[in-house]
């Protein structure tokens, strides 16, 4: 079958598109056609070796995925011909790939296979993140860093849907025309204020409930320091490339909690838990209560360029490729 393949951990300018066996579904899992997949930052760290999962060669990259399912063996509820979405942690930019029944969603025919491939992770984790960590309640204030990229547009459509004031902080205008329209009540602009300033301009001082990170470096001190009593920082990544040394004394004094997301280990350890979410997430994009955007399309031919757009963290959205 057809795949972007990374043969040597050369980065996306030495990926290459070949053959690669057809996977085999083991008992309890599905053979899907990959009708779309998903970009996400992760990949372009794998095909580097700095992730931390590290496959071996050749592999594909791409987690994210929906389809149609083609080999249903022994995977309860699920039948040849269903659409689905659903992960798998590499693999994905293929022509085919195997998904565990319990890592796999019902799509419904509303809902275009190129929107399904951005709910199982990129939604599941904002969902997870603000639902069950940080518990978050209408009316609190919600600050989602990075918030044009796709988990952060993702925080900012959920935390609107949960009833939450939300400020999206971005790093330019064109940025912060785009978190606007997708409901943001106030946007924080890196390159033109500084967090804290902005922080304090859009809540009038009182400061935020919930942080919402996936960016690290001085920015998630900075939001902490502007956190009201009881706040709660969701550690979401690191996609500056620098882990932020919070000094202690900041939830100490705010009686504040810095709790972790890790999305993927959730899945595993809740397994029941995740596969309500997710049914959930679907439900909200069917309702139109969550309105995911796709920024642009690639083929698997460019594949390349795909992963290059997410690289240079021009992603507004999120950048799907259709195998």
């Amino acid at each position: 079958m057809r795949a972007l393949i990374c043969d040597d951990y050369q980065g996306i300018d030495a990926l290459r598109v070949g053959e690669l066996p057809e996977p085999e579904p083991t008992p309890g899992s599905l053979l899907i056609r990959v009708e779309a997949v998903a970009v996400n930052f992760a990949d372009t760290l794998m095909v580097t070796g700095e992730y931390q999962i590290r496959p071996d060669p050749p592999f594909a990259p791409g987690y994210e995925v929906a389809g149609t399912v083609v080999v249903a063996n022994q995977a309860h509820g699920l039948s040849p011909g269903d659409r689905v979405c659903g992960f798998l942690w590499y693999g994905g930019m293929a022509e085919k790939v195997v998904l565990l029944t319990q890592n796999t969603t019902i799509l419904p025919e509303s809902i275009p296979f190129e929107v399904g491939a951005i709910l199982p992770g990129t939604y599941g984790t904002s969902y997870h993140a603000l639902v069950d960590r940080a518990k978050l309640q209408k009316d609190e204030t919600l600050l989602v860093l990075g918030a044009a990229g796709g988990v952060g547009l993702a925080a900012v459509q959920i935390g609107k849907a949960l009833g939450a004031n939300v400020i999206a902080a971005v790093s330019s205008s064109e940025k912060a025309r785009f978190v606007g329209d997708a409901g943001a009540d106030h946007v924080i602009r890196y390159d033109e204020t500084q967090l804290r300033d902005g922080i304090d301009a859009a809540t009038d001082g009182a400061g935020v409930d919930v942080v919402y990170d996936p960016v690290g470096g001085e920015a998630t001190e900075l939001a902490l320091r502007s956190t009201r009593w009881g706040g709660r920082l969701l550690v979401i990544g690191f996609a500056t490339g620098t882990i932020p040394e919070i000094p202690l004394n900041l939830p100490l004094l705010k009686g504040n909690s810095v709790v972790g997301v890790f999305w993927g280990r959730f899945t595993t350890e809740e397994p029941d838990k995740h596969a309500a979410n997710a049914r959930e997430v679907v439900e909200w994009v069917e309702q139109d209560i969550l309105q995911p955007v796709i920024q642009k399309t690639y083929s698997l031919d460019r594949g390349q360029d795909a992963l290059r757009w997410v690289a240079d963290r021009k992603a507004m959205g999120r950048v799907i490729v259709t195998p």
